[in-house]
């Protein structure tokens, strides 16, 4: 689209649930477009197990066009655990994306919304508002697809290189400044395991020598296993953390378990041109179809396509839109909608409902 308020989202709503959850997030775009200046036009495409069964395929080739051509990409929970590669591992075209665009930058925000329970005790006072960096292209996951497995034994090798990891922390950084322009702390942690492997004390060494490039930013470093064990204890401490591809996997679904759950949990996959949001959760096949999916991730997943397009073309409105979106999530829960995830009787609709009239 050439207006700049006016923007072409490429849908890729996925398996199980993926299309379940997609739907109210584009129902919640439509929304915003009727109360603001800013305009979306939706092209649906293929991706995802369904698509690998019929085709062979994970995506066609028209789908990864359709991306590349997009302003921004919204992405469905993908796969199915039936359904595999020759090599037995899942359908995954979330990752192959992150492959094929570059997107360095897997950013998992972790908030506990107003009258969402928490396992932490005290985190309701005390509140949780903090963001995982995962590296999404390299690391243990640069092994994807190229392990050596014989009789005896299997391989993976983790790579982390210089280019990646000195972008990744000026991104990192630069969140961290914009966090603390709006009121946040704007501190920085830097999570590896030097102590032990040369690659993380590669990576530390990196982080180092970016951090003398932000002097306002408040820094940190700390093993995966002692920062897992503080996060379960005291969230708040937290506000950006940045880390190694699996260590990233596995700390974000602890960060998320603390605000209620996967279906809570917004995320991006972040490059210097290309971006994909989706749900941290799975495709859920033993709820599909029965409309108890919680589409509140991926609800809030649009709301930061919508910040990552206000500060890529300097629209302001698109901030403005996000933080509404936010605003509307917070005000339904806190007025009493519980989700079938966590023990409550509201399903899909109901919390689809709610939003809308929030809004």
């Amino acid at each position: 689209m050439s207006a700049n308020n006016a923007f072409h989202i490429a849908v890729l709503a996925g398996d199980g649930i993926g299309p379940e959850v997609m739907a109210p997030a584009i129902e919640v775009l439509r929304k915003i477009e009727q109360k603001s200046d800013l305009r979306f036009r939706f092209t649906e495409a293929p991706a995802g197990a369904n698509n690998y069964l019929a085709t062979g395929k994970s995506m066609p080739d028209s789908t990864i066009k359709l991306c590349e051509e997009a302003d921004a990409i919204l992405l469905g929970a993908c796969g199915l655990p039936s359904v595999r590669y020759p090599d037995n591992t899942e359908i995954a075209p979330q990752i192959e994306l992150r492959f094929i665009f570059d997107l360095y930058a897997g950013v998992r925000p972790a908030r506990l919304i107003p009258g969402v329970p928490s396992p932490i005790v005290g985190a309701d006072q005390r509140g949780i508002d903090l963001v995982v960096i995962r590296e999404s292209t390299e690391g243990l996951f640069a092994s994807m697809g190229k392990g050596v497995v014989t009789h005896e034994d299997a391989r993976e090798t983790m790579v982390i290189t210089r280019k990646t990891s000195e972008r990744l922390f000026e991104f990192s950084f630069r969140l961290a400044e914009r966090r603390k322009a709006r009121g946040k702390p704007g501190a920085l942690t830097c999570v590896d395991k030097a102590n032990v492997f040369k690659a993380f004390a590669f990576f530390r060494s990196i982080f180092d020598e970016i951090e003398k490039k932000h002097p306002g930013v408040k820094t940190d470093r700390l093993y995966v296993d002692a920062c897992s064990a503080m996060l379960v204890k005291r969230p708040w401490d937290f506000d950006v953390m940045v880390m190694e591809n699996m260590f990233g996997d596995i700390v974000s679904d602890i960060t998320a378990s603390l605000i209620g759950g996967l279906g809570m949990a917004p995320s991006a996959d972040i490059g210097d041109k290309y971006a994909v949001f989706q749900p941290c959760h799975g495709t859920a096949p033993d709820i599909m179809g029965q409309g108890k999916a919680n589409p509140t991730g991926m609800i809030l997943s649009a709301a930061m396509m919508l910040d990552w397009l206000a500060d890529k073309h300097g629209v302001e409105s698109a901030a403005e839109a996000g933080e509404t979106i936010e605003r509307a999530i917070d005000q339904v829960y806190a007025g009493g909608i519980k989700p079938m995830e966590f023990g409550g009787s509201n399903g899909t609709a109901d919390i689809t409902k709610a939003v809308l009239g929030a809004l």
